[in-house]
C-alpha cells in the first residue's frame, strides 16, 4: 500500500510518500518547500490571500505528484502556523477544491503523538524503554514521552520554533553574538517550567533536527550542539550552505532551531538522538495500519 502525507508546517510544506515493505516504511518520495507561512500572517495570525494562494499550488502539485506514483491514499496535515490562524477554514476548503484532498489541521496532542510513533517506529531496532521526542517545528515545538507498548503518556507544546525565534532575534547575515544571546535566553524562558519524565533514550524529529547531521552527526549534546551553532555562524548562509550542502534558508533557521534543541535535551536530562522518521511517518503508519485492520 502507497500513501502520502503532505505536512503544512510554519517553515515548510512537505511531501513524503511510502510504502512499507516487510514491515519497514520506504520512502518513494520526498519534496520540501519552503512556504514560511509564519512570515506573512498579520498580528492576528491571519494567513494572507497571497500566502493561502500559494499553498494551495504547493499542496495542489505534491498531491499529483502523490499520485502519479501510484498513491492510494494522500493524508494533508497543518501544525502550528495553521493551527493559529483564524481563517484556517478557508484554507481548508480551498485545499479541497483545487487538489482533492482534506487537510487535519492537528491539535498538539495529537502532533506529538504522531511523531512520537514515527520516531519510534522506524528506529533500527525498537526501542524497549522510556522513550522522549522532540518535534521541534517552525511556529512550536511538541515534547511526547511514552514506551511503544503503552503510546504516549505526557506531552506538551512549547510556542517557540525554529522559525519564531529566528525572526524575532535575528537580523544580520551572519547574526552577532547578542542577537544570539537573546535567542538563546527567549528559548530558554520558553522552556523553564517544565519538567517532564526521564526518558531512557531522547530523539528529535523535525527538518532542522535531520539537516543538523551534516554539521554534527547523529548525536546532539552540549557540546556538539556548540559546535553546530558555530559552524552554523561561520559566514553568512550562503557560505555556509554552501560548504554544507544545504539550503540557505534551512541556514537561516539552524540557531533556532539549536537554542530550542538545546533546551530540549536538557528538560529530558539525556542527549538527542536524531531520529529517522517524524511526524509524516507518524501519520503514514498509523492509515497503514488502520487499512490492515479494516480493510
Amino acid at each position: 500500500m502507497v500513501c502520502a502525507c503532505i505536512d503544512i508546517g510554519t517553515n515548510t510544506t512537505r511531501l513524503l510518500v511510502a510504502e512499507t515493505r516487510a514491515g519497514v516504511l520506504s520512502e518513494l518520495m520526498g519534496q520540501r518547500v519552503f512556504t514560511r507561512v509564519r512570515r506573512s500572517q498579520g498580528p492576528d495570525g491571519t494567513i494572507t490571500a497571497g500566502k493561502m494562494a500559494e499553498l494551495v499550488d504547493v499542496v495542489a502539485a505534491q498531491a499529483r505528484a502523490a499520485r502519479e506514483l501510484g498513491c492510494a491514499s494522500i493524508h494533508v496535515v497543518g501544525t502550528a502556523a495553521i493551527r493559529d490562524a483564524p481563517n484556517r477554514e478557508d484554507l481548508v476548503v480551498a485545499v479541497r477544491q483545487a487538489a482533492g484532498v482534506e487537510l487535519v489541521v492537528l491539535d498538539p496532542d495529537e502532533e506529538a503523538r504522531l511523531a512520537f510513533w514515527g520516531a519510534t517506529r522506524t528506529c533500527d531496532e525498537p526501542p524497549t524503554g522510556v522513550v522522549g521526542v522532540v518535534d521541534l517545528g517552525g511556529g512550536s515545538t511538541e515534547l511526547a514521552v511514552g514506551t511503544m507498548a503503552g503510546g504516549v503518556t505526557w506531552s506538551i507544546s512549547v510556542p517557540v520554533g525554529s522559525g519564531t525565534l529566528c525572526d524575532a532575534h535575528l537580523r544580520g547575515d551572519p547574526p552577532g553574538a547578542p542577537e544570539l544571546d537573546a535567542l538563546r535566553a527567549h528559548a530558554e524562558g520558553a522552556f523553564a517550567d517544565l519538567n517532564p519524565p526521564h526518558p531512557e533514550l531522547a530523539l528529535a524529529v523535525g527538518g532542522s533536527a535531520t539537516s543538523l547531521r551534516r554539521l554534527c552527526g547523529q548525536r546532539l549534546d552540549p557540546k556538539t550542539l556548540h559546535a553546530a551553532l558555530l559552524r552554523a555562524t561561520a559566514g553568512s548562509c550562503a557560505e555556509v550552505a554552501a560548504t554544507h550542502d544545504l539550503d540557505p534558508e534551512r541556514v537561516r533557521l539552524l540557531p533556532g532551531a539549536l537554542a530550542v534543541l538545546e533546551q530540549a535535551a536538557a528538560a529530558f536530562g539525556a542527549p538527542l538522538q536524531v531520529a529517522r522518521g517524524g511526524l509524516r511517518e507518524g501519520i503514514i503508519l498509523a492509515a497503514i495500519d488502520a487499512a490492515t485492520e479494516h480493510p
